[in-house]
């Protein structure tokens, strides 16, 4: 984990304080001064319905993001059926209550400035 220390507000994602792999993909996450921020990579196949609702027990994903996609795309249907595709360079805040899966042959990856803390865990 990193220090209390205020002076020590840098890391990087090549040394994450944890990862979490599970199907098709893996979480690593940081925290930095209190936030916890997470990097996802999800590979080609890779859906949540598939890969993480196993893990959460959960009929779909009920974290919430504030993101930044880095690469690759992903359709996300949330639960009242509105979907939405994301691509490289996308912003973007997501309540809890969707599905979501990659599109195309490249990894998605992004950042993911909330929820982090309990995406791809076990919910009571």
């Amino acid at each position: 984990m990193a220090t209390e220390n205020p002076l020590n507000i840098r890391q990087n994602f090549d040394n994450p304080d944890e990862t979490r792999p599970f199907e098709k993909g893996r979480a690593d996450l940081i925290e930095v001064n209190g936030l916890t921020v997470m990097r996802a990579t999800f590979e080609p196949g890779w859906s949540w319905s598939e890969c993480v609702k196993p893990i959460a027990g959960t009929e779909s994903c009920e974290v919430s993001h504030k993101w930044y996609v880095v690469s690759g795309r992903m359709m996300m249907k949330m639960n009242d059926g509105t979907e939405i595709e994301w691509m490289p360079g996308d912003v973007g805040v997501i309540p809890g209550g969707h599905d979501a899966w990659v599109i195309g042959d490249e990894p998605f990856v992004f950042i993911d400035f909330e929820g982090g803390d309990i995406f791809a865990k076990p919910q009571s």
